[in-house]
């Protein structure tokens, strides 16, 4: 018994050696790199589901336009109208911001549809694409131009995608488009901008890989 126990006991040693030696390092690295966390600001008034740094050093960051009201108004009174809504039928706050990293302030925007599980990507020319969503959003592509007048905000394409992305993944292609494939039921895939040609291809490998009755949302690509 006592020749079966030691190796288990250098083992363990070892294991314990290893991980000190883990939180060691891990110290030592942030400790030697200087950096210190400090809180900018309290709360930039909605949850920040998705967030996008661009190319003038804002920040945009949206959420969820169906769950109730956020903790910050749209500008000038201004509300919107959503009959359909579960929850807001009229929701005077914003479900988007812009974070303006050198002034530290925050400012609303306007996005008019449901940006839940939705996804997006940079542009070339650094414009903010956003594509799909919930409910009204399931099919809207939405843009946001970068300024630094604080004239910009979201505007959106109804029906921009032929078919419905929830989950979806999208990535830059070397033309500058976007390829958005899958989603919630989608195996499939689709382009922004569109062209003339056909704009939804059937992908075999989503389908081939659907597990039934579990959720099977998005895929992630990497293009060489």
């Amino acid at each position: 018994m006592a020749s079966q126990a030691k190796p288990q006991i250098l083992s363990d040693i070892n294991h314990l050696l290893y991980f000190a030696l883990i939180l060691f390092l891990s110290f030592h690295v942030a400790s030697g790199a200087g950096g210190t966390w400090k809180l900018l600001l309290n709360n930039v008034g909605i949850s920040a589901m998705h967030s996008q740094l661009l190319i003038n050093d804002r920040v945009i960051m949206y959420d969820r336009s169906n769950f109730g009201p956020s903790k910050i108004s749209l500008p000038n009174g201004t509300c919107r109208d959503s009959p359909n809504d579960s929850v807001s039928k009229r929701d005077c706050t914003a479900h988007s911001i812009e974070y303006d990293v050198a002034l530290n302030r925050v400012r609303p925007l306007t996005v008019q549809s449901n940006t839940w599980c939705s996804s997006g990507g940079v542009t070339p020319d650094g414009t903010l694409l956003q594509t799909g969503g919930d409910k009204d959003g399931e099919r809207k592509a939405r843009l946001f131009y970068p300024c630094d007048d604080d004239s910009c905000d979201w505007s959106e394409i109804d029906n921009a995608l032929n078919v419905k992305r929830w989950y979806a993944s999208n990535h830059v292609l070397p033309d500058g488009r976007q390829i958005i494939v899958g989603g919630r039921d989608e195996f499939n895939f689709e382009f922004f901008p569109k062209t003339n040609a056909p704009n939804t291809y059937s992908l075999r490998f989503l389908s081939e890989t659907n597990d039934l009755d579990q959720e099977n949302v998005g895929l992630s690509l990497v293009i060489a």
